[in-house]
């Protein structure tokens, strides 16, 4: 599953970005991102694994992307 985010230019110095997989639960499965970012478009790639290295059950699960003051969520779909 690829999640493919943005950091505007308007944030020319850059952007603490995190970005985390939950489940629908809201138990954290799998941190991706949690860096510095300076102004573009980046392709992060979850392969189905949690912070343990464990594989996880197909189904939906929710993302919450905050870049600088801005966070949102969206739901993805993990199949298998």
């Amino acid at each position: 599953t690829t999640i493919v985010y943005e950091v505007p230019q308007s944030l020319y110095e850059g952007a603490d970005v995190q970005l985390i997989i939950y489940d629908l639960l809201g138990q954290r499965v799998r941190t991706l991102v949690n860096d510095k970012r300076f102004p573009g478009r980046f392709p992060v790639v979850w392969n189905g694994v949690d912070d343990d290295g464990k594989t996880v059950a197909t189904g939906v699960y929710i993302y919450r992307l905050s870049v600088g003051d801005r966070t949102q969520a969206k739901r993805v779909v993990l199949l298998k």
